[in-house]
Protein backbone atom coordinates (compact mmCIF):
# COMPACT_ATOMS: atom_id res chain seq x y z
CA UNK A 1 0.00 0.00 0.00
CA UNK A 2 1.32 3.38 -1.05
CA UNK A 3 0.72 5.58 1.61
CA UNK A 4 2.22 8.84 -0.16
CA UNK A 5 -0.10 8.34 -2.84
CA UNK A 6 1.61 10.82 -5.87
CA UNK A 7 -0.85 11.02 -7.51
CA UNK A 8 -3.04 12.64 -4.69
CA UNK A 9 -0.19 15.51 -4.21
CA UNK A 10 -0.07 15.36 -7.86
CA UNK A 11 -4.14 16.43 -7.88
CA UNK A 12 -3.89 18.97 -4.86
CA UNK A 13 -1.05 20.14 -6.96
CA UNK A 14 -4.01 20.60 -9.97
CA UNK A 15 -6.49 21.81 -7.67
CA UNK A 16 -3.77 25.05 -6.85
CA UNK A 17 -2.67 25.69 -9.59
CA UNK A 18 -6.16 25.99 -11.84
CA UNK A 19 -7.42 27.58 -8.38
CA UNK A 20 -7.44 31.63 -7.67
CA UNK A 21 -6.12 32.02 -3.77
CA UNK A 22 -8.01 34.09 -1.85
CA UNK A 23 -7.04 35.42 1.37
CA UNK A 24 -9.63 36.23 3.42
CA UNK A 25 -7.49 36.51 6.80
CA UNK A 26 -4.66 37.80 6.36
CA UNK A 27 -1.91 37.07 8.70
CA UNK A 28 -2.36 39.65 12.17
CA UNK A 29 -5.83 39.90 11.56
CA UNK A 30 -8.50 38.18 14.19
CA UNK A 31 -10.98 35.58 13.74
CA UNK A 32 -14.36 37.43 13.70
CA UNK A 33 -15.95 34.54 14.92
CA UNK A 34 -13.49 33.88 17.62
CA UNK A 35 -12.03 37.47 18.49
CA UNK A 36 -9.34 36.09 20.80
CA UNK A 37 -7.43 34.12 18.13
CA UNK A 38 -5.31 35.89 15.81
CA UNK A 39 -4.28 34.44 12.10
CA UNK A 40 -0.15 33.84 12.35
CA UNK A 41 -0.31 32.65 8.86
CA UNK A 42 -2.30 33.93 6.04
CA UNK A 43 -5.35 31.68 5.65
CA UNK A 44 -8.29 31.62 2.42
CA UNK A 45 -9.35 29.37 0.42
CA UNK A 46 -9.35 28.14 -3.34
CA UNK A 47 -12.22 30.30 -5.09
CA UNK A 48 -14.86 28.34 -6.93
CA UNK A 49 -14.22 25.10 -5.11
CA UNK A 50 -16.20 23.62 -2.52
CA UNK A 51 -15.97 22.00 0.79
CA UNK A 52 -17.66 20.24 3.56
CA UNK A 53 -19.17 23.76 4.91
CA UNK A 54 -20.32 24.52 1.41
CA UNK A 55 -17.48 27.64 1.16
CA UNK A 56 -13.99 26.97 -1.10
CA UNK A 57 -11.62 24.41 0.02
CA UNK A 58 -9.27 26.15 2.91
CA UNK A 59 -5.56 27.06 2.77
CA UNK A 60 -3.08 28.34 4.86
CA UNK A 61 -0.08 30.14 3.17
CA UNK A 62 2.96 30.68 4.59
CA UNK A 63 6.06 32.66 3.67
CA UNK A 64 8.44 30.03 1.55
CA UNK A 65 9.23 31.49 -1.56
CA UNK A 66 8.38 28.16 -3.32
CA UNK A 67 4.77 28.30 -2.46
CA UNK A 68 4.84 24.84 -3.08
CA UNK A 69 1.85 22.30 -1.20
CA UNK A 70 3.87 21.16 2.30
CA UNK A 71 0.92 19.07 3.48
CA UNK A 72 -2.77 18.79 4.55
CA UNK A 73 -3.96 19.53 8.08
CA UNK A 74 -7.30 16.80 8.74
CA UNK A 75 -9.58 18.55 10.96
CA UNK A 76 -12.99 17.39 13.41
CA UNK A 77 -14.98 20.22 14.20
CA UNK A 78 -17.42 19.13 16.91
CA UNK A 79 -19.53 22.67 17.05
CA UNK A 80 -20.27 22.11 13.78
CA UNK A 81 -20.12 18.55 13.46
CA UNK A 82 -18.13 18.02 10.38
CA UNK A 83 -14.36 17.43 8.84
CA UNK A 84 -12.29 19.50 6.62
CA UNK A 85 -9.06 19.30 5.11
CA UNK A 86 -6.79 22.51 4.85
CA UNK A 87 -3.95 22.96 2.34
CA UNK A 88 -1.07 24.58 3.59
CA UNK A 89 1.02 25.91 0.69
CA UNK A 90 4.62 27.07 1.30
CA UNK A 91 4.59 26.61 4.82
CA UNK A 92 7.82 27.02 6.98
CA UNK A 93 8.51 24.55 9.97
CA UNK A 94 7.44 27.06 12.36
CA UNK A 95 4.38 28.01 10.32
CA UNK A 96 3.43 24.36 10.06
CA UNK A 97 3.75 24.11 14.11
CA UNK A 98 1.31 27.42 14.57
CA UNK A 99 -1.48 25.90 12.77
CA UNK A 100 -1.20 22.54 13.98
CA UNK A 101 -1.74 24.27 17.37
CA UNK A 102 -4.76 26.52 16.10
CA UNK A 103 -6.30 23.22 15.24
CA UNK A 104 -5.76 21.61 18.95
CA UNK A 105 -6.29 23.89 20.69
CA UNK A 106 -9.39 23.84 21.39
CA UNK A 107 -11.61 21.04 22.61
CA UNK A 108 -14.20 21.25 20.05
CA UNK A 109 -11.70 20.64 17.50
CA UNK A 110 -8.87 18.57 16.47
CA UNK A 111 -6.61 17.67 13.72
CA UNK A 112 -3.35 16.16 11.83
CA UNK A 113 -0.90 17.02 9.98
CA UNK A 114 -0.11 14.51 6.84
CA UNK A 115 2.76 16.26 4.91
CA UNK A 116 3.35 15.35 1.59
CA UNK A 117 6.89 14.04 1.86
CA UNK A 118 8.44 14.94 -1.03
CA UNK A 119 5.94 13.02 -3.03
Amino acid sequence: MDYNNKEFWSMLDDLVGDSEIVIDRPKGSRDPKWPDMIYEVDYGYLKNTTSMDGGGIDIWRGTDKKHEIDGIICIVDLLKKDSEIKILIGCTDNEKEMIYRVHNNYKFMKGIYISRLGA
